[in-house]
């Protein structure tokens, strides 16, 4: 197991701790794991993103350049990083901020409405958590009662949004 991934959004959308709940998971599931946010012009409107190896080997760097998966909530951040997803890797579409996901051969899209799909259940914030449902659904790598139990653990004070964040991830599982 390799699994190189980038989360990538505008700043707010949840991008940081999408791969931190990626990255913890995988740590406790006894992976070797690195995560690097990375903050810049997110604040003036440009991609926030952060960068998680999971991998049964050692990791030599932090850096994600050629992702096996890439999960993209909104249109800035994919056309920065559709390029450089692997051969026979994965791409995530939240289409609620991407009208038009051009056809990349050599890679699986899969498109979703996932801030459309936040909001029906009641907080657009969750999106970021039903992208980690398909996220998990789709490649296996991680189990789903392993994620939603790292909810309890980085989300300590925040009791109240645990259930919300639980169906969102249950939502996007059951999607793909």
């Amino acid at each position: 197991m390799n699994e190189q991934i980038i989360c990538a959004g505008f700043g707010g959308q949840g991008i940081m701790l999408m791969g931190k709940f990626l990255a913890e998971t995988g740590m406790k599931n006894g992976y070797n794991v690195t995560w690097l946010p990375s903050y810049g012009a997110e604040v003036r409107g440009g991609t926030a993103h952060s960068m998680v190896h999971i991998s049964r080997e050692r990791i030599a760097s932090p850096v994600v350049s050629k992702p096996t998966t890439c999960i993209v909530m909104n249109k800035p951040s994919l056309v920065k990083f559709i390029d450089r997803i692997k051969k026979g890797g994965l791409l995530i579409v939240n289409t609620s901020m991407v009208n038009k996901v051009p056809e990349k051969k050599g890679i699986k899209i899969v498109k979703l409405p996932l801030t459309k799909l936040a909001s029906e259940l009641g907080n657009v914030k969750v999106a970021n958590m039903i992208a980690v449902g398909a996220f998990i659904g789709l490649r296996k790598t991680l189990s789903l009662k392993d994620i939603q139990e790292a909810l309890n653990r980085i989300l300590p004070s925040k009791k109240d949004l645990i259930s919300i964040n639980k169906k969102a991830i249950e939502l996007g599982y059951k999607l793909v």
